[in-house]
């Protein structure tokens, strides 16, 4: 996981459980006196120092599989499983391992993207049926005083225990990062102390976390090494860990944080934040279910000219120079257009008032990373309700791209057959430029250049 586990104690602590697993698998294998070597462990050295058509293909398979399998985890803890998903990770593993060709392995690469559509449509269903259908809210940037407990990542199931165990006991949640679609979900948002949102995107964590009189739950995300002004009131769960750091276990007992909480006892006056570009409040929850529901009003507003373009610009962020493309785009698209934003890209520019297009507000938080699908699915319904493809919308994807998730996601598109996104702000380094001919030649993949020449491409 991307900047999730930093503790090599708990990282030897799952390798040793893998092997222990094989063992039980193949239980001859260890005493074997004519070893085949079929069950031992993958040097990861012959796939970095493969040929780099070879190695990048590679690449894109694990880094894929990697984000798909966090997908299909939070499903999992939710109770939701695919077998054809499962069998993948399978399918998948054992083609890293072979010394297959380009023709071999390209195949395996999509299908990366088409098993991650399922593995999106299948935790678009957990997270609806666990916790409700996402409806549109708007979320503060407001601290109020007094204890509180900030919670970051991706586990809205973490989130609703932690909820349910500070209910009454005067603590306020706070929400960051990629958690803040938590707040458009009713069975979350029913909790009166899930009060707004902290801080922007994981990269921001040391600046926004400094001195920061509250604990920090992270669950599964990104984790940069903490600061010692805040060390001693970060917890981890799940896949998070980090050396010195408590975690809290699968019994998921949240006392030691809470207990942090009421100790440093928050901030002693209400304390206003602001987003990147100053703004004081942010929106979300505009998911699938609620763009499709007022899709009549949508197709109206397009086929009136009132909703001239559409633009897809999220995914991850990152601290390399050039991400402030993003803000610059989106400021400088005209007021005929909508941009629809999802995962933790949007920290760029979602707190900009943009105004709204026939009561349609022109900037909409899809969610989470994985609510890519929801992208997906407002785009299939639009391009049916035209009776055109998803290429010949009124639709362009400008992409952000940091890591595992990100690729997985771009297979998607890519299996889906969907043409001419820009990624930026810089191409995957590990993509070869025969692999990225590839891809520019049959589906128009091509780098960010500026917001300006960008959209003058894009609208004429």
């Amino acid at each position: 996981m991307t900047n999730v586990a930093f503790d090599d104690d708990s990282i030897k602590e799952m390798i040793d459980k893998v092997n222990t697993e094989k063992s039980k698998i193949v239980p001859g294998c260890a005493a074997c006196a004519s070893r085949c070597g079929n069950t031992d462990n993958y040097d990861m050295k012959r796939m970095w120092e493969a040929d780099e058509d070879i190695r990048s293909l590679k690449s894109l398979i694990l880094f894929g599989i990697r984000g798909m399998a966090a997908y299909a985890y939070h499903a999992m803890v939710l109770g939701y499983k695919d077998q054809e998903v499962n069998n993948f990770f399978y399918k998948a593993l054992f083609t890293l391992a072979e010394d297959w060709g380009m023709e071999e392995l390209l195949p395996v690469v999509m299908e990366v993207g088409k098993v991650n559509l399922s593995c999106m449509a299948l935790l678009d269903k957990a997270n609806t049926e666990t916790f409700g259908t996402p409806t549109p809210v708007t979320v503060p940037l407001k601290v109020e005083k007094g204890p509180f407990i900030v919670v970051t990542g991706h586990d809205l199931y973490d989130l609703k225990l932690l909820l349910q165990q500070t209910e009454g006991k005067g603590i306020n949640i706070y929400t960051h990062g990629e958690m803040l679609p938590a707040h458009a979900y009713p069975e979350l948002k029913k909790f009166s102390h899930l009060k707004g949102n902290f801080g922007t995107a994981w990269q921001n964590q040391q600046k926004e976390f400094d001195h920061i009189p509250a604990p920090i739950l992270y669950t599964t995300n990104c984790l940069m090494p903490p600061k010692a002004s805040y060390k001693d009131r970060v917890f981890t769960t799940e896949m998070v860990s980090f050396p010195d750091v408590t975690h809290i276990d699968d019994e998921k007992d949240f006392t030691p944080v809470i207990e942090k909480a009421l100790e440093l006892g928050g901030y002693a006056e209400d304390t206003q934040f602001t987003g990147i570009n100053g703004g004081t409040e942010v929106t979300t929850g505009f998911a699938h279910g609620t763009v499709l529901g007022v899709a009549d009003k949508v197709i109206e507003a397009v086929k009136s000219g009132a909703i001239r373009h559409f633009f897809l610009v999220g995914g991850c962020d990152g601290v390399r120079k050039g991400r402030n493309y993003y803000t610059d785009f989106v400021k400088q698209t005209p007021d005929d257009t909508i941009i629809l934003t999802l995962a933790c890209g949007k920290y760029r520019f979602n707190d900009l008032d943009l105004g709204t297009i026939g009561g349609l507000p022109r900037i909409m938080d899809m969610g989470q990373c994985n609510d890519a699908y929801s992208a997906i699915k407002v785009a299939v319904a639009l391009a049916e309700a035209f009776n055109c493809s998803v290429n010949e919308l009124p639709l362009s994807m400008i992409l952000s791209w940091y890591e595992q998730k990100a690729v997985c996601i771009l297979l998607t598109l890519l299996h889906l057959g969907i043409k001419d996104i820009r990624l930026g702000p810089t191409l995957p380094a590990f993509i070869s430029p025969n692999v990225l001919n590839y891809l520019a030649e049959n589906y128009n993949i091509a780098p960010v250049t500026t917001p300006e020449e960008d959209l003058k491409t894009i609208l004429g």
